[in-house]
């Protein structure tokens, strides 16, 4: 049977256009559970599409989180043989950290293990593991096949409330953070809390940074709770810590279902706040600052450049490093004194395109775009933070 394509077969064809407009429906699950390899609990297997499903997962782990969770493979396997997962060989094995995305043959090895292993799109890839490890497999998976379906697990703070959540996935390349990436959304994604508790306090307090983050931007009564029970969180309150998880990926969730741009089509990206200038302190540091460590110091150094501006009011200015401080995260580093550091400006305006578009605040819960920098101005604000003696005291 012919369609009427809108192109008589008999007309000449020299200057017409062809178009069409589509949308693709798409939604993911954020699951918060505890002890998800309990064979009791279903919300892992109902991740991959619910028990009897017979499933086939390719698994890729975090090596840093497996050397405290050694017992994981066994109880893995476990979990599977009750709910008729089919393990497809050994989980591939990344290292923790920064370092599962600066050598792409990390996320080779993954690639290789989907060919070698005949995972199709019909299978998955069940990612278990910090934010970068979580970035390595989602860019491996999404490029295999032209996206082999992945169900994200994330075991730390800051892949639990921010990287795990969102639709990107990327490596380091060419010296740069997240060059080469895809925009590829998760089938799912599997928050267990247990795994936090295996975490140093370094990397606990770190992922908290994400949480100011975004409470700066959208959530002025989030970020008065973080103030709040900031003493609960550095002491390591479960409870505590699991709500601000849930807040802070319930708002990252909301910006990507609602802003309207969840694949950066345009120049402005809201939620990198502070994201600019700690991109390069972590290269220029070569990885010894946290990726969360990072983002307190870009947010502080951003808040102080606002205050400077005339932007942000001395009082606003003063609790977004009063939470740091409050938090035990940093507010400098030897790395802000780079003549480097604002080769930042540029990386993050060539990433998107277009012109430069950073988000700073105009107050606690307001975020607003401006699209110049003045660096003489940026530089006062980095002298700012390292010039104070005791930056919590001014805080205060």
């Amino acid at each position: 049977m012919a369609h009427d394509v809108g192109v008589p077969l008999s007309a000449a064809t020299s200057g017409v256009e062809l178009s069409a407009e589509f949308s693709v429906a798409y939604r993911y699950a954020v699951h918060m559970t505890r002890d998800a390899f309990d064979p009791a609990n279903t919300t892992l297997a109902g991740a991959f599409g619910g028990p009897g499903d017979g499933p086939r997962v390719l698994v890729a782990v975090d090596g840093g989180m497996l050397a405290h969770h050694r017992d994981l493979p066994l109880r893995l396997q476990a979990y599977a043989a009750a709910h008729g997962i089919a393990l497809i060989g050994a989980p591939v094995v990344l290292p923790g950290g920064e370092a599962a995305k600066q050598d792409p043959v990390h996320a080779r090895s993954i690639a290789d293990a989907i060919e070698r292993r005949a995972i199709d799109r019909h299978a998955y890839v069940l990612a278990i593991g910090g934010g970068a490890v979580l970035d390595a497999a989602g860019y491996a998976a999404g490029i295999a096949h032209r996206g082999v379906r992945i169900v994200r697990m994330p075991t730390t703070v800051l892949a639990q409330n921010d990287a795990g959540i969102g639709v990107k996935n990327g490596i380091n390349a060419y010296g740069k953070k997240n060059f080469l990436g895809t925009f590829a959304p998760p089938a799912a994604v599997v928050n267990d809390e247990l795994f936090l508790l295996s975490l140093s306090d370094r990397d606990w307090r770190a992922g908290a940074s994400e949480a100011v983050k975004v409470a700066l931007l959208r959530d002025a009564e989030f970020f008065a709770w973080l103030e709040r029970v900031a003493p609960a969180l550095v002491a390591r309150d479960l409870d505590a810590m699991g709500s601000l998880v849930a807040r802070c990926a319930s708002l990252h969730l909301a910006h990507i279902a609602g802003a309207g741009d969840p694949f950066e089509l345009g120049s402005s990206r809201p939620l990198d706040f502070g994201h600019w200038s700690a991109h390069r302190l972590e290269a220029l540091s070569e990885t010894r600052l946290r990726h969360g460590e990072a983002v307190a110091i870009g947010i502080a150094l951003d808040a102080t450049y606002a205050r400077l501006a005339g932007l942000l009011s001395d009082e606003a200015w003063r609790r977004v490093l009063a939470v740091f401080t409050a938090l035990g995260l940093p507010l400098s580093a030897p790395e802000l004194d780079d003549p480097r550091l604002l080769d930042g400006l540029e990386e993050f305006r060539e990433h998107l395109g277009g012109r430069l578009s950073v988000t700073l605040i105009a107050d606690v819960g307001t975020g607003v775009e401006v699209h110049e920098i003045d660096r003489d101005l940026m530089l006062r604000a980095v002298a700012c933070l390292r010039e104070t003696p005791d930056v919590a005291a001014a805080a205060r």
